[in-house]
């Protein structure tokens, strides 16, 4: 795990990119809710998305370990592609990414806005990630995993921005996609030494994670089709696996239904627009009202990139 010194040297290099994201105590979201409810907007990075926080840990160690390195290569659904693409191009590092046909426009468009190359290949993440890291042996790069060490360092510092700004929190609620933020916020609570409970959210549509943590070990699906793009993951990192079995309490599954009806009450209630898997620690925490009425409780909204047409049926629905 990582120690508070290390998390803190990681955030020094994120905050030298971006300024500490907010955290707001929503009272529509409390009435809604039932609880005091802390919601951290990582939504108002630079790229959109928590993951911004790792790649600019990951590039900034990356160069000055291999000060020659040729350029890197990643595969993504969007939003860690986006914090490669971004923190290669402050770093004077070339980017490959990979996503798998049919990704999001949007997201494709500003990957290439922040300066990468992108290539589309396979049917999901887990396809288009097979062939970056073939790309990455006949292309002499350096593959970027989307969970590594730095990249946990790196958004951890959401983490202790929130634990150190809000009040004592009883429960934070947690997306997963491969894990690097719901390790990261594990880190945190154990390094400042919180007795907060960290629960996993990840879709009824790829519960690999919620599969694999019921039996102890990794157990991948066939299949992940959520429109929670963030969250839809077929195989779990077995690093992730073993931090999140010893530091989470549990493990939610929320339907694209609750997700849907969790993105509406966030704009409802707060005004923020959410990607799928922003939206997906309010969806468990409206699934457990009952279990969280009267807490204080705080949700991390991960991601707020989503493409217009499936934000405007989203909204239209319900």
């Amino acid at each position: 795990m990582l120690s508070l010194h290390e998390i803190e040297s990681a955030a020094a290099i994120v905050h030298g990119a971006m300024p500490p994201t907010a955290q707001y105590a929503w009272p529509l979201l409390a009435r809604r809710t039932g609880s005091e409810t802390w919601v951290k907007h990582e939504n108002h990075t630079p790229t959109g998305a928590f993951k911004v926080r790792g790649g600019l840990v990951f590039m900034d160690r990356l160069k000055r370990r291999s000060p020659g390195t040729g350029g890197v290569i990643s595969a993504t659904r969007g939003n860690h592609g986006q914090s490669i693409a971004l923190a290669a191009a402050r770093n004077g590092i070339a980017a490959t990414i990979v996503v798998p046909h049919g990704n999001s426009v949007e997201k494709n468009a500003a990957m290439r806005a922040f300066g990468a190359e992108l290539l589309e290949a396979g049917h999901d993440f887990d396809a288009a990630k097979d062939t970056a890291m073939k790309l990455a042996d006949e292309r002499g790069l350096v593959m970027v995993p989307s969970f590594h060490r730095d990249l946990v360092a790196g958004v951890a510092s959401y983490a202790l921005e929130l634990f150190r700004a809000a009040p004592p929190l009883d429960t934070v609620y947690v997306p997963i996609g491969l894990g690097s933020g719901i390790c990261g916020t594990i880190a945190v609570r154990d390094a400042l030494g919180l007795t907060t409970k960290i629960v996993g959210v990840v879709s009824t549509e790829a519960p690999a994670y919620a599969l694999s943590f019921a039996a102890g070990k990794v157990v991948p699906t066939n299949s992940a089709d959520t429109m929670a793009d963030g969250m839809a993951v077929r195989g779990p990192d077995a690093q992730a696996l073993e931090v999140i079995l010893k530091g989470a309490d549990r493990i939610v599954q929320v339907s694209d239904a609750e997700i849907g009806a969790a993105m509406r009450a966030y704009y409802e209630d707060t005004h923020q627009l959410t990607e799928g898997a922003g939206a997906a620690a309010l969806a468990a925490l409206l699934q457990e009202r009952e279990r969280m009425e009267g807490k204080r409780v705080g949700l991390i909204l991960s991601g707020g990139n989503i493409d217009r047409p499936l934000y405007l049926r989203t909204l239209a629905e319900g």
